[in-house]
């Protein structure tokens, strides 16, 4: 009986330990190390926000009606296969956790996808437009395979929803940050490259660029796969069939208002940042500022991802979304009527649309994470990469949606 009771409160202590572990305030070098991967991934995700379909148009030789309809096909596909990375990571077993392993695992496959995307072969049109389906396809299921568990990463470094918040906004400064270096360096790297090594050729500038990119996003997830720590695990005792999985997921009705809006909110970022490269190109013709466009783009999204823990002081996560995103609709609206020659009142409009859109990305995955802990009080049970994976389907559904637009 004695044994019986000390094992007893020996199990009740480490739970009380483990508790507090996961309230713990995290470190300024965890968070930053987070950020990290966020930087990396940007290396990839804001050359297809911003380049990638003119460069398809313009480099490759695609006509665009043909780019549209493959961006929407192969993002349909892509997009149908981050709930089953989802399935698979919430599956993973390691000493060194369920989702950090990815992060280096996903390496040498993203770095390689990345170079063979920006490869021009010497084929007809239609054998052009099948390297495009084939290498682009690869390129997103690469993607997705060290995104989907670097995005549920966060669902289980803390329980703390503060910290989380936190977390999350590291994560998209990291972000924004990465985009800002991708929106301003890649025109001027792909012309030196093009220059240093093609001889003109803009095909080498395109694919030295991205094997640059795939160095620092390695160096940059390896920084993430170290500095961070999984702390929140599923019961041990639970079953995971990927049928229930599903169905908890549809009866989260969080979840599906935030999955909703998500879909809104990145149909709404692809069709600003793909369309801004040909606004300034063809309309106000002035193509020597797509950089400096989307450069200020990036850093006000930044500043406006740094804000969010103080706002959320002040003001509920719900209602703070809805502020912010009636504010970019009427910012969005006024931007139609600007005259081609106006490029202060351009650049003016497009600072404080990403002042106001800055804070959603981390509003709306630190309540994902708390829709995983919600999940699991109704149900007993929890998949934490499922949750962010059908996030990341959200998006990139709306990505594919623009990209089809």
């Amino acid at each position: 009986m004695v044994n019986t009771s000390f094992f007893g409160l020996v199990g009740m202590n480490r739970m009380i330990k483990n508790k507090m572990l996961m309230q713990t305030p995290l470190s300024i070098k965890e968070k930053m190390g987070y950020a990290a991967g966020d930087v990396a991934s940007n290396f990839y995700w804001r050359i297809f926000d911003v380049f990638l379909f003119i460069f398809y148009t313009d480099v490759f030789g695609l006509s665009a009606a043909a780019v549209g309809t493959m961006m929407l096909v192969t993002r349909l596909i892509d997009a149908f296969t981050d709930p089953l990375m989802g399935a698979m990571a919430d599956r993973t077993q390691t000493r060194y956790g369920k989702f950090r392993p990815y992060l280096l695992w996903g390496i040498f496959p993203i770095v390689a996808a990345g170079v063979l995307t920006f490869t021009v072969p010497d084929f007809d049109e239609s054998g052009k437009l099948l390297w495009a389906y084939g290498t682009y396809i690869f390129m997103m299921l690469t993607y997705t395979f060290i995104n989907v568990p670097y995005g549920a990463l966060l669902g289980v470094v803390t329980s703390n929803t503060q910290e989380r918040t936190t977390l999350t906004s590291f994560r998209f400064i990291g972000a924004f940050s990465g985009g800002t270096l991708v929106a301003y360096l890649t025109p001027e790297l792909v012309s030196y490259f093009s220059d240093a090594f093609g001889a003109g050729n803009e095909v080498i500038g395109w694919q030295c660029t991205m094997a640059l990119y795939g160095l620092l996003a390695a160096v940059l997830f390896s920084i993430t796969f170290f500095t961070t720590k999984e702390r929140i695990s599923p019961p041990k005792d639970q079953k995971t069939p990927i049928a229930q999985d599903i169905k908890d997921l549809l009866n989260n009705k969080p979840w599906l208002v935030l999955f909703s809006l998500a879909l809104i909110i990145m149909l709404t970022i692809t069709l600003r940042g793909s369309s801004g490269t040909f606004y300034f190109k063809y309309y106000a013709g002035r193509e020597d500022l797509i950089g400096s466009f989307a450069m200020v783009y990036m850093l006000s999204l930044a500043v406006g991802a740094a804000s969010t823990p103080l706002l959320t002081k002040y003001f509920d996560k719900t209602q703070l979304l809805q502020y912010l995103m009636l504010i970019v609709g009427f910012l969005s609206i006024v931007f139609y009527f600007v005259p081609k020659d106006n490029l202060l009142l351009m650049f003016s409009l497009q600072i404080l649309i990403g002042l106001a859109l800055g804070p959603k990305s981390p509003l709306v995955f630190s309540m994902y994470a708390d829709t995983a802990d919600y999940s699991q009080y109704r149900t007993g049970r929890r998949a934490t990469a499922m949750i962010f994976s059908a996030a990341a389907f959200a998006q990139k559904l709306g990505g594919a949606l623009a990209g089809g637009l």
